[in-house]
């Protein structure tokens, strides 16, 4: 990995079942055998570069060096299994600050500076929406990993994909039956103030006025408010379900409030994980969320059930039973959003294998490559779960878990289907030009 910011230099779906566990064995520390060879004449091959658009600072910091972490991990394991084409991966770092306009300005010293391949990485809407237009204009591929609507909405442009994590509108889509049902019809939403709050607002409202529920009111919070105590007598009394997203540095603050001003008389409380992405579930005060219920993309909690895929992910990428590092158990993951960095990559990956890249006049059949994939099945390159994928929109769509805290734990209650987050596209990016 070279980091720019501190200025220092098989077929569709992917390896199979028997390299890729060689590779992410050799990414978790395994010793590879006597006379292994990484590349096929590596002495000659030059590296494909990929810029990683990272959230090291701003309110996106803890994602960010989770993302990194997770692309580190995964680039070991593709290169320990013979990297792309038979040449090694390499990232360049550079740090957005979480800031859209900065943001863009990384994309054009990505392309411009470090003349790398194409930009993947970015998580915060806001940046995505700030970033797209000048990839665009660079015609350069852009993987985010981001989970707003921006994407499938059509609204960006088609060098910017999102095969690796699904949308907002797919996952309260999914959820919405199975929060009217359960735990109420009645509801009020939290949520940041920006784009990835509004497609939460948007989407959820409408998805639960389609269960015959409804959110009977809405309360937007800057995405860098530091307390939040003032925004809860917002709630109606006659709230049955209370719906919370939050982002940034202050969620740990956010819940404990929460907590302080709801005591042990609280409605039924449905929240996205990232109001407690990174956060220790055994912080003091954050008891009250006992019997609460949480999305996650990707269980932080070991489960019973987990599969020999998921258990090489997380051993390549270093988290413990918990979801906190094995180096640190302090430091809790964002273990629900960061797998889609290493989904992400291995789509790349098969990209640029269906197309043998040799640079970047091969940049646009990358993006026709993906276009044409339509199915993403569960494995080692797909920890997460079996994804469908929709090249007009540039989006996947995958199962999402509904989890509980129990004696402070998350613990997955109920798996959605993928079927239960589709929705009908409103785009063709196919339909645009280069």
């Amino acid at each position: 990995m070279i980091d720019a910011t501190s200025n220092n230099r098989s077929n569709r779906n992917g390896l199979s079942r028997r390299t890729a566990l060689k590779g992410i064995g050799a990414a978790a520390g395994l010793m590879a055998g006597p006379g292994f060879v990484r590349y096929a004449g590596a002495q000659t091959s030059a590296p494909i570069r990929i810029g990683f658009q990272a959230h090291r600072t701003g309110i996106g910091a803890a994602y960010g060096r989770w993302y990194e972490r997770t692309t580190n991990a995964a680039v070991k394991a593709i290169n320990a299994a013979g990297g792309i084409n038979g040449r090694p991966l390499e990232i360049v770092v550079e740090d957005d600050g979480t800031d859209p306009k900065r943001g863009a300005e990384v994309v054009e010293k990505f392309a411009n500076q470090h003349k790398v391949d194409l930009v993947f990485g970015t998580l915060f809407s806001h940046v995505v929406v700030g970033s797209a237009p000048t990839a665009g204009e660079l015609k350069m591929p852009y993987y985010v990993v981001s989970e707003g609507y921006h994407v499938a909405s059509g609204k960006l442009n088609r060098y910017v994909v999102q095969p690796g994590i699904t949308d907002v509108r797919s996952q309260v889509t999914s959820m919405a039956p199975w929060v009217s049902s359960n735990l109420g019809r009645k509801a009020t939403m939290i949520f940041p103030d920006y784009a990835f709050g509004h497609d939460h607002r948007d989407f959820f409202t409408a998805a639960m006025k389609a269960q015959g529920a409804e959110v009977i009111a809405q309360v937007a919070i800057p995405p860098t408010e530091s307390s939040f105590t003032r925004y809860f007598p917002q709630i109606p009394r006659e709230t049955e379900v209370l719906y919370h997203v939050m982002v940034g540095p202050a969620v740990l603050t956010f819940v404990k409030e929460l907590g302080e001003f709801y005591g042990s008389n609280r409605p039924e409380i449905f929240g996205f994980i990232d109001s407690l992405e990174a956060v220790d579930m055994a912080s003091p005060g954050l008891e009250f969320l006992e019997g609460t219920y949480f999305w996650e993309g990707m269980p932080r909690y070991l489960q019973a059930d987990v599969g020999d895929a998921e258990r090489a992910y997380r051993d390549a990428v270093g988290i413990d039973e918990n979801g906190a590092s094995k180096d640190d158990p302090q430091d809790v993951s964002t273990a629900a959003h960061m797998f889609g960095c290493w989904e992400t990559l291995y789509v790349i990956k098969a990209a640029m294998e269906a197309v043998d890249y040799k640079g970047p006049q091969d940049r646009a059949k990358v993006i026709e490559a993906t276009e044409a994939m339509t199915e993403f099945p569960a494995g080692l390159e797909h920890p997460q779960g079996r994804k469908i994928f929709n090249g007009k929109i540039h989006q996947c769509f995958g199962h999402q878990n509904i989890s509980l805290v129990k004696d402070g734990r998350l613990e997955v209650i109920h798996r959605t289907a993928i079927e239960d987050g589709m929705y009908q596209p409103e785009a063709d990016y196919t339909s645009m030009s280069f």
